[in-house]
């Protein structure tokens, strides 16, 4: 398994559904940014703003990571993990 350090905060926590099958939405007001070394098949998705990852009990979470989208990239590149 392959890991990767990253600095972020949590934004946002999925839930699941409610029974009008919106998203149960928790917003998370961290204001400082932290190191965690995760899995990287935790790694959803990423845009410019956020990493979309996995969590416990079928959730998934919004990181808003501490690096602009070339640096994180970059990160990822360095790393072999991303196929250009």
């Amino acid at each position: 398994m392959k890991f990767i350090e990253l600095e972020v905060r949590t934004a946002h926590i999925i839930h699941g559904f409610d029974d009008d099958n919106k998203e149960v939405i928790e917003e998370v007001e961290d204001s400082e940014f932290f190191i965690k070394i995760i899995p990287i098949d935790r790694i959803l998705s990423i845009s410019n703003e956020y990493l979309l990852v996995s969590s416990s009990h079928n959730r998934v979470m919004y990181w808003e990571y501490n690096y602009s989208m070339q640096e994180l990239t970059s990160k990822l590149k360095r790393a072999g993990l991303i196929i250009a």
